[in-house]
């Protein structure tokens, strides 16, 4: 009996063991994962989806990436949070990476960052092709969308903005009213907008400039902050419905990246910054007043463990995707001079850390 009751107790213990080995590699079963993870800008998605559809139709050795919109800031806060599968590999990004969200990578453990500069795009207004191309300064967008502006009057202090039309800023503006659908805060196009044209414009008046040195914060307030009396109009991260909205409204315009402009060209024309319209010669150059960088920002722990992570980079970067004449080009992405992608791509492919203090 005792024999009996031993060999029971002991195949019990087996069973026991062979459920816990079970379960244990049925739990590593669902926590990996067999493709790349891409979060991030509305304005880099169709960049990161055409070397994903590429990627996936040039072999068959790995997964088509999973691309998804969050926004610049909604990307990066959920690329910072971890290491691990269940965190995205890659967030693409319409500005640079801020000291603080670097800072909160650092503190969740993503601690080398692989930062990609794969082009250039610019912040456009645009509307619909059946109005007239619409020609403003950044100083005019300023007074038209800030929350606080000078008071008219010249009271010398900063007031509610009193503007209802544009012809209430400058006479040679059309008497419209002034009505501007672009991107939400947590957008990369919405921050670009903010200092490529907002802030350039708030500078023209020497009283707030002078404020940049002794108080950036509240210089950067009343430059950056817009109005919520409905002039702006958030459209969330999806650009479509930016252009449909304005074909059926031609006396507004709209905010988004330059290469979604270059998709729509058929509905949509561009509007004249400073006397510049944007195109690519005028971008690459540096002309237009809205141009800026984009980027990928690649978690390097993730290189040796995602299959097909550090292969989708090298299509990435590849001079046939993002070279002059890549297809990137295509649709939109303005190239890199050729001796900085050479120096972007040769960082790459060693998956070279930026520096945690920007």
């Amino acid at each position: 009996m005792t024999d009996g009751r031993q060999f029971s107790r002991a195949w019990r213990h087996c069973l026991v063991v062979a459920t816990l080995v079970t379960a244990s590699v049925s739990a590593v079963a669902q926590t990996s994962r067999d493709y790349v993870s891409v979060v991030g800008s509305s304005t880099v998605y169709p960049f990161a989806t055409a070397v994903a559809e590429n990627f996936g139709r040039s072999q068959r050795k790995f997964k088509t990436p999973k691309v998804e919109q969050t926004g610049t800031g909604g990307g990066i806060k959920l690329f910072c949070s971890g290491v691990g599968v269940s965190y995205p590999d890659i967030v693409t990004a319409s500005r640079r990476i801020k000291q603080a969200e670097l800072d909160a990578c650092v503190a969740n453990g993503v601690k080398d960052v692989v930062e990609v500069k794969i082009g250039f795009d610019g912040i456009v207004l645009v509307n619909a092709k059946s109005a007239p191309v619409f020609k403003v300064t950044r100083r005019d967008m300023f007074l038209a969308l800030a929350k606080q502006v000078p008071d008219p009057k010249g009271s010398g202090k900063l007031v509610s903005n009193p503007y209802r039309t544009w012809r209430d800023i400058e006479p040679y503006l059309p008497n419209n009213r002034i009505e501007v659908l672009g991107p939400p805060p947590t957008s990369g196009t919405r921050d670009a907008f903010a200092e490529l044209v907002l802030e350039a414009g708030c500078e023209t008046f020497p009283a707030i400039a002078a404020r940049k040195k002794t108080d950036e914060r509240a210089f950067k307030s009343i430059c950056h902050n817009i109005r919520e009396d409905g002039a702006y109009v958030e459209a969330g991260e999806n650009d479509n419905l930016i252009v449909q909205k304005l074909s059926v409204n031609p006396r507004a315009l709209g905010v988004f990246g330059y290469s979604f402009l270059e998709q729509n060209l058929d509905k949509m024309h561009g509007s004249s910054v400073e006397g510049v319209t944007p195109t690519y010669e005028t971008i690459a150059a540096g002309k237009y007043p809205g141009a800026r960088a984009l980027y990928l920002y690649v978690k390097k722990a993730h290189a040796s463990v995602i299959p097909g992570l550090s292969q989708y980079i090298a299509e990435f970067t590849s001079s046939r995707a993002m070279g002059d004449e890549g297809y990137l080009a295509d649709k939109g992405l303005v190239s890199l001079p050729a001796a900085e992608r050479a120096q972007v791509q040769s960082q790459t492919r060693a998956l070279q850390p930026m520096p945690t203090k920007l």
